[in-house]
């Protein structure tokens, strides 16, 4: 039997993915097996580097494979990067990832060859192939994760700009101050990411003095926000209130911008769907064309939690 790999790596945390070498009828059953752990467990980029290779060596050892039932490594990794010559360079989640030549690592170690894409990129292309998406020609893709990044399908095509940076709107400016997110206060990315929430809270609850559940330490992350803000805690429900609102601002701008037939989102939005829907798109509806928010869709991503895993092997599956 062939298989391939597919490596994602995150701000957080990283996975890496036995899969087959064909998508399957059902797309989860692509997933042979699969081993994650934190990014900054190594400490080091080498460190995680040596974690990424040593957890794919015991992956195919499992299956009683070797490198020459490999047929491809599919690496998925946050922006910017050049994805033709396969270099991670100095994404904001990633500090100390300055050009590093991912593909020409793992191709020169396994003996095949490694494609690297953008993780929004990747999970565009999935969500557009095998999942919301399916059958559409424009398709946009928004992480919405440890950051805000989109991946666009247009008229039926992956695009990624002159120089591989399209779709870093987690950089755009929605408010002259604000959380910060991707080196900039008031971005996308400070309002609508994991960290971007966090952020929020903290800056809520220094002035706003109802009483909360929340504690400012190191417990405080997006889940435990939405967690408190679905039991009614009235700070935790405006910071998801106020990252809808700008959520609907954001994709008022793709949406007048790209007039998209979908706008697929993933990680958070997906997991807390009930806490952002009503605002998010009051606020689209209010900012955008009526005639291009008729035309789009937004969606949640149907692949899930398997999304990241399923994006990276579909750059090498076929």
């Amino acid at each position: 039997m062939k298989y391939t790999l597919g490596v994602d790596i995150g701000g957080t945390k990283c996975a890496v993915v036995l899969g087959r070498d064909r998508m399957p009828a059902k797309v989860t059953d692509a997933i042979v097996n699969k081993k994650k752990f934190p990014t900054a467990a190594g400490g080091s980029v080498q460190a995680v580097i040596d974690d990424i290779i040593f957890a794919a060596e015991d992956l195919l050892e499992q299956q009683g494979a070797s490198f020459a039932d490999l047929t491809g490594i599919g690496v998925s990794c946050g922006g910017p990067l050049d994805s033709g010559r396969g270099l991670i360079l100095s994404p904001p989640n990633l500090p100390g990832w300055d050009r590093i030549p991912i593909t020409e690592i793992l191709s020169s170690h396994f003996g095949v060859k490694t494609v690297l894409q953008n993780d929004a990129n990747a999970c565009a292309l999935a969500e557009w192939k095998y999942g919301a998406g399916k059958g559409l020609q424009n398709v946009v893709f928004l992480t919405f994760g440890t950051g805000m990044g989109a991946g666009l399908i247009l008229n039926g095509r992956l695009y990624s700009g002159a120089c591989d940076l399209a779709g870093e709107v987690g950089h755009i400016r929605l408010n002259t101050s604000g959380p910060e997110g991707y080196g900039k206060a008031g971005s996308f990315e400070g309002y609508c990411s994991g960290g971007g929430i966090v952020k929020l809270a903290r800056l809520m609850m220094a002035v706003d003095h109802r009483h909360t559940v929340l504690s400012d330490d190191e417990t405080l992350t997006a889940q435990s926000i939405a967690a408190a803000a679905k039991a009614g805690d009235p700070v935790a429900k405006e910071v998801y209130d106020v990252s809808a609102i700008r959520l609907g601002q954001g994709l008022a701008v793709l949406v007048d911008l790209l007039n998209p037939e979908a706008i697929v989102i993933g990680s958070i939005y997906t997991r807390d769907t009930e806490l952002f829907r009503e605002k998010m798109l009051e606020t689209l509806k209010k900012e955008a064309l009526p005639a291009s928010v008729a035309a789009c869709k937004i969606l949640p991503a149907a692949l899930d939690e398997h999304i990241g895993d399923i994006a990276a092997l579909s750059l090498v599956m076929e």
